[in-house]
């Protein structure tokens, strides 16, 4: 799990600078126009949903609580696949055991 944990905190990292990059230097109405105006771009957001609805599914079965899951997936919605690193993150540092990353203590069948 120590690889996994690095890879996240990599992506925690390099999320964290990019949405600080596009703050700072860009305008989200203007920048967001032009990726609507261009096929491509359009491609790219499909392609960003469609793995924010995959994700949030795993969430969904992970997560015992509907009310975190819930908020962690509106988080998702709006800040994207930072929420995503983190949420690995998180459950890299507090899960013992690779099985429970992946399915959460809830669903543990001993």
């Amino acid at each position: 799990m120590k690889i996994a944990k690095i890879i996240a905190t990599l992506g925690v990292l390099a999320m964290t600078v990019a949405l600080m990059n596009g703050f700072i230097n860009g305008d989200f109405f203007e920048d967001g126009g032009v990726i609507l105006r261009n096929p491509w771009g359009i491609v790219s957001l499909v392609d960003l949903y469609v793995g924010f609805v995959l994700f949030a599914m795993w969430i969904v079965v992970r997560e015992p609580s509907r009310i975190q899951a819930v908020l962690w997936i509106v988080a998702l919605m709006v800040l994207g696949f930072f929420t995503g690193a983190v949420y690995v993150w998180v459950k890299l540092h507090t899960s013992k055991t690779p099985e429970e990353v992946l399915l959460g203590t809830h669903r543990m069948r001993v």
